[in-house]
């Protein structure tokens, strides 16, 4: 059946408007430079180190809720970088370049990937083009690679070659086709607790995703050798009152380094993400929860080991505001600490590790 018939039945629930670019034909039109290839491959074995503890390094992954302008957010991980060179002996810093913003009730901002343009229709071909341009330009303007979020399993293949780290949401984390795809990952991926906060869920899917599988995936069948470096992002929860419960406090990480213990699991590792639910999305408790962490961190050294680094969501602009006011640098999404504040935030990392 041709793509113009489709569009004439008008009862199908999808109508199939065109066909969008493949991940090759994306990949050989804008191409990873060989020396930013290089850059990423010196990077990700260093995050790789941190994750097996052969460095005791902090990771640090921070930037916007979502990546929504180009200029905006390379300006921001320009910043990022000369701070990195400043804190390098203890630090290495992820910059967040989230190009799918999920929705909880599937309306407003997906994100860069279905709107290159925030206030434009949606325009998937475009959008896909757009999120490997953007981080292309962040490698080649600041030598950082980025982590983003596998919101959409499928499109993993357009972007493996550029990025350093990938997070599976809460909303995510149980789908099978999510934790089967991080298998064949070389990448470390973060799986994070599932919004009812339930532990043995978030780790069942790191189980998951350090073993081999096989299944359908973009039209073929395939195996996967295994994730090792995949391990668990704690978020907080919500309630059955959706109230916000944090699970960053001492007694939470014991727990986790315990449930850790019961599980034959490779690098067991976590991050803590310092803003969502535990910080019942108050974006500038982020510094007083990054501090007791730290903590934790310094009176047991189980807790010291397993916790591997924080998640920050932060721009060049506090707060957030609507896409019709063009704000430079303020996100259109979740609010998110300021500039001048995360700046701050990373040097006390660094002076308290």
């Amino acid at each position: 059946m041709s793509l113009t018939k489709v569009k004439e039945i008008h009862t199908m629930s999808f109508i199939f408007k065109k066909k969008v670019i493949s991940p090759s034909e994306l990949i050989q039109t804008y191409p990873l430079p060989e020396k930013d290839a290089l850059i990423k491959k010196e990077r990700d074995e260093k995050i790789q180190d941190v994750l097996t503890g052969a460095s005791d390094k902090f990771l640090v992954i921070i930037g916007p809720c979502s990546a929504d302008h180009e200029d905006a957010v390379c300006d921001y991980i320009t910043r990022l970088a000369k701070v990195q060179e400043k804190v390098k002996d203890k630090i290495i810093i992820i910059p967040r370049i989230y190009t799918n913003k999920p929705r909880t009730t599937g309306e407003g901002y997906k994100g860069i990937v279905h709107q290159p343009d925030p206030e434009k229709e949606p325009d998937l071909h475009e959008g896909l083009i757009a999120m490997r341009k953007m981080h292309l330009r962040a490698i080649a303007e600041t030598g950082l690679t980025a982590a983003d979020e596998m919101l959409y399993p499928e499109n993993w293949p357009y972007v493996e070659d550029i990025l350093s780290y990938v997070a599976v949401g809460a909303r995510s984390v149980e789908d099978q086709q999510h934790r089967l795809t991080i298998s064949g990952m070389d990448c470390p991926a973060g799986m994070k607790n599932p919004t009812s906060g339930d532990f043995s869920v978030m780790l069942n899917s790191v189980v998951a995703a350090q073993g081999q599988h096989t299944f359908l995936y973009r039209s073929y069948e395939v195996s996967t050798s295994g994730n090792p470096l995949a391990h668990t992002i704690l978020r907080g929860a919500v309630n059955k009152h959706g109230n916000s419960i944090p699970n960053y406090h001492y007694e939470d990480l014991a727990r986790l380094f315990e449930m850790y213990n019961e599980r034959d699991l490779a690098n067991p590792a976590t991050i803590i993400d310092a803003n969502h639910n535990n910080s019942n999305k108050v974006y500038s408790e982020q510094p007083r929860i990054i501090s007791e962490v730290l903590h934790s961190r310094s009176v047991n050294k189980d807790i010291a080991n397993m916790v591997k680094g924080v998640m920050i969501e932060s721009y060049i602009e506090p707060g957030n505001q609507k896409v019709s006011q063009h704000i430079y640098g303020k996100s259109i999404t979740d609010p998110c600490l300021g500039w001048e504040e995360s700046e701050k935030l990373i040097y006390f990392i660094a002076d308290h590790l």
